[in-house]
């Protein structure tokens, strides 16, 4: 018997190392078990973690990002009532009260052990309100409401847009899977947040094509692109055509038929777009010209179809063209060159632009081609870079060479 009370398996005999060649006093030890256990990931095992890494990822994004804001926002608010009375130190102690005194008292501790073992390695974060969760903030949100109300409408906006956050906390701060439902609630929510608290986005086509927190974060990347979609049906699915081309005050589309714009915008919102100020500009390829033959070639449809295509587009944008009282604000070309791409370019004359590009693929139509989504005015985290030109800048150049070699329409 050992001095534990527990008597220690003998050592297998007929192996190498055995109790026999063991010095004298030496203890032996059995050898481990085999037990088959399975230790490799397959190709499926592998493409699910990396899919629960990346919902992941994407959430705590924006998390972050919340939890910085609630923070900033309590500590504008809150900081200048309490800290003349009780101090830097102490100011959200006296904040939190008797009811939040478990859970300050449990992130004053927290910070003492950061500081002794050396974690703190920003400034910035030695203070209380820097180790307080997202449900604590929203606490003191909620506890000192009438502070906070002459800045925001809806105590009760706020307080859903936290529930709903809740839920990816606990599923993120687990690393447990994260849905693809929870996951776009996740961000729906944040968006939401974001936009009451005050995002501070100093990017104006975010009014049109939203910044993305991801975006924020490592747009830089990938020059101005800042979405791609398999095909035009996704493209529409996220980005509406009433999106993309609702009140703007400049509308530059090159393609063949631009089928994007005539089949998904109606004539009428067309007319009251012109009415309210808009300038429009529309390049068709020539349905007369020998591309569109090559063109119908190439896809493998009928002859003389894609130029009935083209010429139903055109005479429907003459017909809007006809309704309005300045004709000149809405012009239409004719283009015989061989097409490349189609590019529909709003407010591309400004710092607020947004583009939506497909290359013409040989056996593919336009609908199922894949699509680039641009935004225009620089690249967004780069403000030393702004002056830079992307690949809005080369479409929108590609648009005016084209536009000065082609022909009005009458």
């Amino acid at each position: 018997m050992g001095s534990g009370g527990l008597e220690l398996p003998p050592g297998d005999g007929g192996h190498e190392g055995s109790s026999a060649d063991a010095p004298p006093g030496a203890v032996s030890l059995a050898r481990p078990m085999e037990i088959g256990a399975e230790l490799d990931w397959g190709a499926d095992a592998w493409r699910e973690v990396r899919t629960r890494a990346q919902r992941a990822g994407r959430a705590y994004i924006w998390l972050n990002l919340v939890e910085q804001r609630l923070r900033a926002v309590v500590a504008a608010v809150l900081r200048p009532i309490y800290e003349p009375v009780h101090g830097e130190d102490d100011w959200v102690v006296a904040a939190a009260g008797p009811a939040g005194q478990e859970w300050v008292q449990r992130a004053v501790a927290v910070r003492e052990v950061s500081r002794r073992k050396g974690y703190l390695l920003d400034p910035a974060d030695d203070n209380v309100l820097s180790f307080l969760t997202l449900p604590q903030l929203r606490e003191l949100m909620v506890q000192h409401w009438p502070c906070f109300e002459p800045y925001f409408d809806e105590r009760r906006d706020v307080e859903l847009a936290l529930d709903e956050l809740e839920v990816t906390r606990n599923v993120v701060s687990r690393n447990r899977a994260l849905s693809e439902a929870v996951l776009a609630q996740a961000e729906r929510a944040s968006a939401k947040l974001l936009e009451i608290l005050g995002s501070g986005s100093d990017v104006p086509s975010a009014r049109r094509l939203p910044v993305d927190a991801v975006e924020n974060l490592v747009g830089d990347r990938y020059a101005d692109v800042v979405a791609v979609h398999s095909d035009r049906v996704r493209l529409l699915r996220q980005f509406p055509a009433e999106d993309l081309f609702g009140g703007s005050r400049r509308l530059d589309a090159i393609g063949i038929g631009l089928n994007l714009l005539v089949q998904n915008f109606s004539g009428r919102r067309l007319v009251r777009l012109a009415e309210s100020g808009c300038r429009t500009r529309l390049l068709f390829l020539n349905p007369a010209s020998s591309a569109v033959k090559r063109r119908e070639r190439e896809l493998g449809i009928k002859r003389g179809e894609l130029s009935r295509s083209v010429e139903m587009n055109i005479l429907h944008m003459r017909r809007v063209r006809a309704r309005l009282r300045d004709p000149g604000a809405f012009e239409i070309q004719v283009y015989d060159e061989t097409p490349r791409f189609t590019a529909y370019l709003v407010d591309g004359d400004g710092s607020d632009g947004v583009a939506v590009v497909q290359s013409y693929l040989r056996r593919t139509r336009g609908m199922e081609a894949p699509v680039l989504v641009l935004r225009g005015g620089g690249r967004v985290l780069k403000p030393d870079e702004a002056g830079e030109e992307g690949l809005f800048g080369t479409y929108r150049e590609e648009f005016e060479v084209a536009w000065a070699d082609s022909r009005p329409v009458s």
